[in-house]
């Protein structure tokens, strides 16, 4: 199998697996867009639980910086807008959405499990967001809207990396067990995503989140359009 991303159905559930296994599963333009178009299919296609998983070592490093000195700040702009939208439709999803991590999760990565409604990581996950660093905003208030503001201030100003059973002490994952334990996790989620009908699911969804899509767009857009962008990801990457 050589797709950045593998997409199975079986009744009402989607499975999304991260296939970038040489890259540990970070987000390039390709695969950006191939989980946008997925979900997005997943609103019309029946879908009641998306699961996202990621293959082999690790769910995602986050966005992947290969080559980024040869890419113009325009580019890089866009696969964050893009990144931002996947997360908007993540989030705000009519159905429920089932992130399973594992590994060394960075950046981009852990926000894409942090939008998902059920979040199950393994006992030896771990999870960092240093986008501040080069004063990218992504992913904050949901963060927030997760873990308390507090929490989240700690969290993003270290930037600091966090494990499984700290993460499910703040509510930024919902559960930890390991890949043996997911199948039935799965059909335990399948079952919970249908007890209501599709349209009073999606209801729900609207009315206990809060939707700020527009003011975290805004605030995305204007972090990563401050000029200096590729020099701001150099000297990160350089700190490491």
């Amino acid at each position: 199998m050589n797709e950045e991303l593998i997409r199975t159905c079986e009744r009402h559930v989607t499975r999304l697996t991260l296939n970038r296994p040489h890259k540990a599963n970070a987000l390039d333009s390709a695969l950006i867009e191939a989980l946008l178009d997925a979900v997005e299919y997943a609103y019309t296609d029946g879908t009641r639980l998306l699961v996202l998983e990621g293959r082999d070592r690790n769910f995602s490093a986050g966005f992947d910086f290969t080559g980024y000195q040869q890419q113009s700040e325009g580019e890089l702009v866009l696969r964050f807008i893009r990144i931002e939208t996947l997360l908007q439709r993540l989030y705000h999803a009519p159905f429920a959405t089932l992130a399973l991590a594992h590994g060394r999760n960075f950046g981009a990565g852990v926000d894409i499990i942090g939008a998902c409604s059920l979040r199950i990581a393994t006992p030896d996950a771990t999870f960092r967001m240093p986008g501040l660093r080069f004063g990218v905003v992504l992913g904050t208030r949901r963060l927030a809207a997760r873990v308390g503001t507090d929490k989240a201030r700690e969290l993003l100003a270290g930037s600091r990396t966090f494990g499984a059973d700290e993460a499910l002490g703040i509510n930024f994952i919902t559960g930890i067990a390991e890949p043996p334990e997911w199948p039935a996790l799965i059909t335990q989620a399948a079952a919970d995503a249908t007890a209501l009908p599709a349209a009073a699911a999606g209801a729900l969804a609207r009315q206990t989140l809060a939707d700020t899509r527009a003011d975290d767009m805004a605030a995305l857009v204007h972090s990563v359009t401050v000029p200096g962008l590729k020099e701001r990801i150099r000297i990160f990457r350089e700190s490491k």
